[in-house]
């Protein structure tokens, strides 16, 4: 089984698209990659040799942020937009949709499960 950056490759996968498990990677940059590193797409995962996994490595090394660096950069960033106080950054803090969707029928992914609304007692 391939380790790279951290994440372990499903062997059974073609090389293409096992990269794609890499948090930061899709198939268009999973295809520069291979170019790059001078590895046919269509190998599976099991049947690489340590250097066609030494060269991807140090391709995604070299040029791509993934993973760890990755996620800390998007966590910055949408901390700064938290604390600027931009209506992007609001809707983050609200824990609700940011790019406009609705919110009146739908959103309960972001927004959880849905709150009853509690009846007022009668007085007696």
């Amino acid at each position: 089984m391939a380790r790279i950056a951290g994440v372990d490759l499903n062997k059974n996968k073609r090389i293409g698209i096992a990269l794609t498990k890499i948090y930061g990677l899709g198939r268009g940059s999973a295809g520069k990659i291979l170019e790059k590193a001078g590895v046919d797409p269509a190998i599976k995962t099991q049947d690489l040799t340590e250097a066609q996994v030494g060269s991807i490595r140090k391709v995604i090394d070299s040029e791509f942020k993934v993973e760890g660096d990755l996620r800390k950069e998007v966590s910055m960033h949408v901390k700064m937009l938290i604390d600027m106080g931009c209506y992007r950054g609001l809707r983050h803090r609200k824990n609700l949709p940011v790019h406009g969707q609705r919110t009146h029928t739908n959103a309960r992914t972001r927004k959880g499960p849905r709150k009853g609304v509690v009846a007022a007692r009668k007085a007696e």
